[in-house]
């Protein structure tokens, strides 16, 4: 059985200390935990470099103020402690998580006194899919829940309560066979995956949805940047769902997912081919720290 996450033998930063995680504790009575005034990163090292660490950083505080609070540290001193964190657990390939919270001064809707807390763990990760079916092409699920309108929730920020929605889709998903679920915004276009931004490629060109309703990914970003330097065009635009018969191929990124091949959304199906695994491929080599040999 595998160790349970609070138990693991390692460090976590916490509030500018390292403590070994067992010991790492906040109180059941944490605004956090009972009004999601909670933000949080996703990040992955590779050969001991966090990847585009001061993008997460920067992000990580863009959250926190669009849930109106200020985490107390720089942008710099962020980054630098999540690169002691790995160094203190010998960690070379591993998860980052930087999470930042109201604390537990006042308990209440308002609680603008509140202390703000910063925590960074690590853990090595494997890849979030099996190697091989990211090649075939994982199959998704149709949500039932939809990404909220921006003007009912803080669409743009990484923050906790935003992935309530998440957790149930994926579940389901998984209950049903699935490996997670596709995601349409609040008006019925597609949007995203639980946890991924999403992809479809149709004659040559990559099409993908406007971000406004739900994060644009770092590893979005970087797919787009590869794609551009192949030459290949990128649409961002509204795509319904009835288009999903159209197109060629699909594949999802994010931090967990990487750039992952995508076989099947309910019933639509897709074929992997040239351009994804040429992203596939070239995005494995992007996250690389430049100069060292990649991991084994």
């Amino acid at each position: 059985m595998a160790v349970p996450f609070d138990q693991r033998a390692d460090l976590i930063w916490f509030d500018g200390k390292l403590i070994p995680t067992a010991e790492c504790k906040i109180s059941v009575l944490t605004h956090g935990l009972h009004y999601a005034s909670c933000v949080f990163e996703g990040e992955r090292a590779y050969n001991g470099e966090i990847f585009r660490s001061s993008e997460h950083s920067e992000r990580l505080k863009r959250s926190a103020q669009i849930l109106d609070f200020d985490i107390p540290y720089s942008v710099a001193e962020i980054d630098a402690a999540k690169r002691l964190v790995l160094d203190k657990n010998n960690q070379k390939n591993a998860y980052v998580r930087p999470i930042a919270w109201r604390g537990s001064e006042q308990l209440g809707v308002s609680a603008q006194n509140n202390k703000i807390h910063l925590a960074i763990a690590t853990w090595e990760w494997p890849s979030y899919f099996d190697p091989a079916q990211r090649l075939k092409g994982i199959r998704l699920d149709l949500a039932d829940y939809r990404r909220p309108d921006p003007k009912t929730a803080p669409a743009l920020a990484k923050a906790a309560g935003l992935y309530a929605i998440c957790t149930i889709s994926k579940h389901r998903a998984e209950r049903r066979g699935f490996a997670d679920a596709m995601m349409l915004d609040w008006q019925g276009r597609v949007a995203e995956c639980t946890g991924a931004n999403i992809f479809f490629i149709k004659d040559g060109k990559i099409h993908t949805p406007i971000a406004d309703c739900f994060l644009s990914g770092i590893t979005r970003a970087t797919a787009i940047a590869l794609a551009r330097r192949h030459d290949i065009e990128v649409i961002e635009r509204r795509i319904m769902p009835e288009e999903l018969a159209g197109f060629s191929e699909c594949f999802i990124t994010g931090t967990a997912a990487e750039v992952t091949a995508v076989s099947r959304i309910a019933d639509w199906t897709f074929t992997p081919g040239r351009i994804t695994q040429a992203l596939m491929t070239d995005y494995s080599a992007e996250v690389q720290p430049k100069g060292k040999a990649a991991a084994a």
